[in-house]
């Protein structure tokens, strides 16, 4: 059975080091189909929503949720808290019906340049993901701190106790995709 893994990466610049993050996490989860959802969707609008229905962006991202069997989400600390972006995906989401998240195994990491490596991000992302229901692997935790210089040449983690870490993550979010 080949899995398929929705990452999603909440910095949009192409070189962030959350989008490093994620292709490492991606790389260490093993053999799957992997997807990258698109964050670059229009400002969440009601009065768009009602106008014009949901766009197809923000559909075509739910259904990549929906036909994940594991999602995982890399997340940047902007002003102590998850960005913007992510936080308007989600909102977008949130109105597609169906559950696109819910019991699907997901896990989090982050990368910041500051000391706590985006700790405050994943509390927050955690509490904004509670309505969708998604089956939250718990840890270890992953925050790369310092994440400028976190990863080599080849955009590996140097970080051996990091790298172990997110080994144990994906492991972690493996087991529960077959599961499911």
């Amino acid at each position: 059975m080949t899995l398929t893994l929705l990452g999603i990466s909440g910095a949009l610049r192409a070189g962030s080091t959350n989008r490093l993050l994620l292709a490492e996490a991606r790389r260490r989860f093993g053999a799957a189909t992997h997807t990258e959802g698109d964050l670059r969707l229009p400002l969440y609008d009601e009065d768009l929503e009602i106008a014009e229905g949901i766009p197809e962006a923000v559909q075509r991202l739910a259904e990549q949720m929906k036909a994940a069997d594991a999602i995982v989400i890399a997340t940047p600390e902007y002003n102590k808290a998850l960005p913007g972006v992510l936080k308007n995906a989600l909102d977008w989401v949130s109105r597609v019906k169906g559950g696109a998240m819910r019991d699907k195994p997901v896990a989090i990491v982050s990368a910041s340049d500051g000391r706590a490596g985006g700790d405050r991000a994943q509390f927050s992302l955690r509490l904004c993901l509670t309505p969708f229901r998604p089956r939250l692997i718990s840890g270890p935790e992953v925050m790369v701190a310092f994440s400028r210089s976190a990863f080599d040449e080849a955009g590996a983690l140097k970080d051996e106790r990091t790298a172990k870490a997110l080994d144990e993550l994906m492991a972690g979010l493996r087991a529960e995709a077959v599961r499911s």
